[in-house]
């Protein structure tokens, strides 16, 4: 199973927010287990930059972190057309419809996110954290 990572799941387990960060977690342990094959797009590693580092304050600690992502997540390229695709896309909000022609594209079967309702009219599978847990046990 491959499934990309939304920014938020990332977020949540890197900043303990509650009351989601336990299932980011172990979608952490799960993807360093190889239970999936997990990837968080190219564009959300600078949103995430961007996030980590407000948190930290520290570009070095901030990279160190990103590094650590990048030994458990691929990364998905956006590419030009993910974006033009989007506009034409169903989905009211444009960085999901954006997210969901990268993953299509780059052969995910799947996205996990919290925000399972925003990607309502999409072709490809959306999982809440747990949901998708429950599926690859």
């Amino acid at each position: 199973m491959k499934a990309l990572i939304d920014t938020c799941i990332i977020i949540d387990a890197l900043q303990k927010r509650e009351p989601f960060w336990q299932d980011a977690l172990q979608l952490f342990l799960a993807a360093a287990n190889r239970r999936f094959d997990g990837g968080i797009s190219a564009k959300a590693v600078t949103d995430i930059y961007y996030l980590i580092h407000r948190h930290t304050h520290s570009d070095a600690d901030t990279r160190k972190i990103l590094n650590m992502l990048f030994t458990l997540f691929d990364i998905a390229d956006t590419a030009g057309i993910d974006c033009k695709k989007a506009i034409l896309s169903p989905l009211s909000d444009y960085e999901d419809a954006v997210m969901t022609e990268t993953a299509l594209r780059a052969g995910f079967d799947c996205i996990v996110t919290r925000n399972t309702k925003d990607y309502r009219g999409t072709t490809i599978p959306v999982y809440q954290p747990a949901d998708f847990l429950k599926m690859i046990e």
